[in-house]
C-alpha cells in the first residue's frame, strides 16, 4: 500500500533543522537561536519565519535586548527559505505520517521510504529521514523504558536500513542526526542500524567502531579497506581474503553474527528460485507481492 508522506511546518522541531546544520551552514549561534525561536513563537515558528508578511512583533523585545541578533534572525529566515521548494512540506498537515509508519511497524510490516524527485536533494533526504527516524526512536525509547518499569510490553526489535549511509554518518553530519545516536546505543532500545554504503571511509570512525557485524564485498580503495577493518584484530590475513573475493556475489562476513570471519556467496536476486527460497515454497514474485498487499490492508497477520 503506497502512501504519500507530508510534513507540516508546525510538526518541525529545532532538532530537525539542526540535522541540516552542515548543509545549511548554520553556525552554533544560529542553531541555538532555533530553540529560542521555537520557545518564543510556538509550534508555528517555521511558518511564521517563512511568512514574508509576518513582522514577528513577538521578537521586538528580544531584538532590542540583544537576546537574538537581527542578523542571526535574517540568516535563519534566508536558510529556511529552502523549505518552500519541498512539495512534501505544508503549512499544516492533519495526519501524523510517523503515526501511520509506527502502525505498520507494530504489525511487523516493512516500510520503505522512496524520495522520488526529491531523491537528488541531499537536504530533503536528510530532513525527512532524520525527522521520521528520530520520532520512531523516541517512541521505542519510551516503550522500552515503560517495559523495564513493568508498565507495558517491549516493542518488537526494529532494524533501520540506510543506504548511502555516509550522507547521514559523515563526521560533520553524524553528531547532528539521530543515526549517530542509534549507532552508539548498540540495540539498547531494540533499534538497530543496518548501514549500506559503497564508501565506508566516508563514515564517522566512531560510528564504524560500533558496527557489530560487517558484510564486505570487494574493495579496492585503501581508505575504504582501512575503514572496514578498523578495530578488527589480526586484520592483515583478512585483507588478503578480501582482495581475492569475486567482484560479484561474494562477501566477507565478520563480527558478532559469526564465530569467525567467513566468505559467503549471495543468491541471485529476482529469480523464481530466489523467491521460492525466501517464502519457503513455490510462490513466484506476483504471489509474494499479493500476499504482502493483503497484510498491508490488514487482511492477514503474516509478516512480510
Amino acid at each position: 500500500m503506497d502512501a504519500v508522506v507530508r510534513i507540516g511546518y508546525d510538526q518541525i522541531e529545532p532538532e530537525d533543522v539542526d540535522s541540516l546544520a552542515g548543509l545549511l551552514a548554520l553556525s552554533d549561534v544560529q542553531v541555538g537561536a532555533l530553540y529560542f525561536l521555537r520557545r518564543r513563537l510556538g509550534r508555528g515558528w517555521v511558518a511564521r519565519l517563512l511568512d514574508e508578511e509576518d513582522r514577528l512583533e513577538d521578537l521586538d523585545e528580544a531584538l532590542e535586548r540583544g537576546t537574538i541578533h537581527g542578523g542571526t534572525l535574517g540568516a535563519i529566515q534566508r536558510k529556511l527559505g529552502m523549505f518552500r521548494r519541498f512539495g512534501f512540506l505544508r503549512p499544516r498537515v492533519e495526519e501524523d505520517p510517523v503515526g501511520r509508519i509506527l502502525e505498520y511497524l507494530d504489525r511487523g510490516v516493512n516500510v520503505v521510504l522512496e524520495f522520488g524527485r526529491f531523491g537528488s536533494s541531499l537536504e530533503a533526504y536528510i530532513l525527512v529521514a532524520n525527522y521520521v527516524t528520530r520520532r520512531i526512536h523516541d517512541h521505542y525509547v519510551a516503550r522500552k523504558e515503560a517495559a523495564l518499569g513493568g508498565r507495558g510490553e517491549e516493542p518488537r526489535s526494529l532494524v533501520i536500513t540506510i543506504e548511502e549511509a555516509h550522507k547521514f554518518l559523515d563526521p560533520a553530519v553524524a553528531r547532528h542526526t539521530i543515526f549517530g545516536t542509534i549507532a552508539r546505543e548498540l540495540r539498547k532500545y531494540n533499534v538497530t542500524l543496518l548501514i549500506v554504503d559503497q564508501r565506508p571511509s566516508g563514515i564517522d570512525p566512531e560510528v564504524m567502531s560500533q558496527i557489530g557485524t560487517r558484510v564486505t564485498c570487494l574493495l579496492d580503495d585503501e581508505a575504504d579497506i582501512r575503514a572496514v577493518f578498523s578495530g578488527v584484530a589480526g586484520s592483515q590475513p583478512l585483507r588478503e581474503v578480501l582482495a581475492r573475493l569475486d567482484t560479484r556475489q561474494q562477501a566477507l562476513v565478520m563480527g558478532h553474527a559469526v564465530p569467525m570471519p567467513v566468505v559467503v556467496r549471495t543468491r541471485t536476486y529476482g529469480t523464481p528460485e530466489f523467491y521460492a527460497e525466501i517464502v519457503g515454497g513455490e510462490e513466484g514474485p506476483e504471489a509474494v507481492l499479493a500476499r504482502g498487499r493483503a497484510v498491508l490492508r490488514g487482511e492477514g497477520d503474516e509478516e512480510i
